[in-house]
């Protein structure tokens, strides 16, 4: 090779080589820092598009279980104060039971009569606060929920159960006397079978929503483990690769220095 003091073949050989160990390095030092192997479509252009599908496949997930979320808390509220207001029917039973007896005086049916009104007014409390989010399923003209369950728009639709006590029929009776007390004990028999088979309803629905979040919550971690393996670094391995392209980095800065020193040996052939 001829000596040119013009152009250092050697030292842009070096420099060359330089530059890559560099932009390997700093590929190492970024998926480090990021945990990712793909950080851009430049990295892999078509596994960084499936990943971005299922990225978002993860937020649409994640939007569907909030949905699912929120219609349990609603349906569970409704759970709750049905429960109550069964609870609440029991007593009332047991005050038009005690009503039916004959020959008790003014004052005891006006006792009774008073605490089967407070029962009563009770169960409209329940039921007045028997919300969530703006929705409530035991009032009187209230409508399904429909609870969004998966990506594709299929719902749970969970049919409102009206068990206020205008709608149980005995908003307006009364246990004043012996023959209004046998009178509201077959009113009350029945909204206690109502409120039975609301309560069933609701849990049935409650159920369905339960397996759909549990299924729902798989489906994320098989989406997120699914991104992980196309994308995430291999961080041993990424360590490994820093130690070695700081090592040739350090040579390729020599390389390049004894290049450099090399047109030094022109000053030889004039002395």
């Amino acid at each position: 090779m001829a000596l040119s003091i013009n152009t250092n073949a050697g030292a842009m050989i070096g420099l060359q080589s330089l530059k890559k160990i560099n932009t390997m390095l700093g590929t190492t030092q970024l998926r480090i820092t990021t945990g990712l192997r793909i950080n851009g479509p430049k990295d892999d252009a078509a596994t960084f598009a499936i990943a971005q599908n299922i990225r978002a496949a993860i937020a649409g997930t994640v939007a569907v279980t909030t949905n699912l979320a929120l219609g349990k808390s609603i349906v569970s509220v409704a759970i709750d104060a049905g429960v109550s207001i069964a609870d609440l029917l029991s007593e009332i039973k047991a005050k038009s039971v005690q009503g039916c007896q004959e020959g008790l005086n003014a004052d005891s049916y006006v006792a009774l009569n008073d605490d089967f009104i407070s029962l009563r007014d009770q169960i409209n409390s329940v039921v007045a606060s028997a919300e969530f989010g703006g929705k409530n399923l035991i009032k009187s003209g209230a409508s399904s929920h429909v609870v969004l369950s998966t990506m594709d728009g299929s719902t749970i639709t969970v049919s409102a159960q009206q068990i206020q006590p205008v709608n149980l029929g005995f908003s307006a009776i009364d246990v004043a006397t012996a023959a209004n007390a046998s009178a509201a004990l077959i009113v009350v028999d029945a909204a206690i079978t109502t409120v039975s088979s609301s309560l069933a309803a609701f849990g049935a629905a409650a159920k369905r929503i339960d397996i759909q979040m549990s299924f729902t919550a798989k489906l994320m971690d098989v989406l997120k483990q699914g991104v992980a393996n196309l994308v995430d670094a291999d961080l041993a391995e990424e360590s490994a690769n820093l130690q070695a392209h700081k090592i040739r980095q350090q040579l390729g800065i020599q390389a390049l220095a004894i290049a450099n020193a090399g047109p030094q040996s022109f000053m030889q052939l004039f002395t």
